[in-house]
């Protein structure tokens, strides 16, 4: 398994959706589809006001926080930052302790096991080990699972298999754990790192206006521009080639920071 270096952007998105600070307020009211409470167990007309935005009123389904909620009711809800000077709150985040208590005891970086219980196009649902019963609590996202290029999750995993991960984030306001089955892979383009000038027999696995990309390994997929099949204008690359093809192709450059693998012809 290789080592990655963390993307600053990934790394703030992590920060950001770490557990905050759990505060007792007070329902003090309603602002349109938005709750005020008051900070502190007393709930008197001095502490300073928070609000819980809409969408982490509750778990729950409601037209209203109304519903959820009543005038003067004292909860448990978890900081979640300052807009504008006020301090935003999540009560969706506390809602069920025994929930909160599972995802707060799994930290980034841990692994974690379970058992696929959906899997759709824009990623996989798991069954995590210890998770409460009645929930589904782990989620795989499509780039997450594996270093190949795939049609669909379902080249990857399938209902009812046991899988193991590396978890990304653990999510009180969610609900949800995300995890990464690629982490405990090794990166295929690290291993091509060295491999600029080698020549390699690749499969064309798509055709873009610009040029193909053609599979010269196990999960690494390099471009070969249109330029290089050709000095002449062309009107499209599948003039010369379909998908499925087998041409070769030589490594012009690797680069690991964008990913990205540039090929071209054979003899160029």
């Amino acid at each position: 398994m290789s080592e990655s270096v963390p993307d600053p952007r990934l790394q703030s998105l992590i920060d950001k959706l770490r557990p905050g600070p759990v505060r007792k307020v007070t329902i003090a009211g309603f602002d349109g589809s938005d709750v005020l409470v008051l900070l502190g167990e007393s709930g008197d007309e001095g502490c300073e006001v928070g609000r819980i935005p809409r969408h982490e009123v509750s778990i729950r389904r409601a037209d209203h926080p109304s519903e959820v909620f009543e005038v003067g009711q004292q909860i448990e809800a978890e900081e979640i930052g300052r807009w504008r000077g006020q301090l935003n709150l999540s009560a969706r985040a506390c809602e069920n302790p025994e929930l909160r208590a599972f995802l707060l005891a799994i930290q980034p970086g841990q692994i974690v096991s379970g058992a696929v219980s959906g899997v759709h196009n824009f990623g996989v649902f798991v069954h995590l080990d210890g998770e409460p019963d009645g929930l589904c609590t782990g989620f795989i996202r499509v780039p997450d699972l594996t270093w190949s290029w795939i049609d669909h999750p379902s080249d990857v995993v399938e209902v009812g298999q046991r899988i193991t991960g590396e978890v990304i984030t653990s999510e009180t306001r969610d609900g949800q754990v995300t995890i990464s089955l690629k982490a405990l892979l090794e990166d295929p383009l690290v291993r091509s790192a060295d491999q600029t000038g080698q020549v390699f027999e690749g499969t064309v696995t798509k055709i873009v206006p610009f040029g193909v990309f053609v599979r010269i390994d196990p999960g690494v997929v390099g471009l070969l521009h249109v330029s290089e099949m050709t000095d002449s204008p062309v009107e499209s690359p599948k003039q010369f080639l379909t998908e499925g093809d087998q041409i070769t192709v030589r490594v012009a450059e690797v680069d690991l920071e964008r990913r990205r693998v540039r090929l071209c012809a054979h003899g160029s």
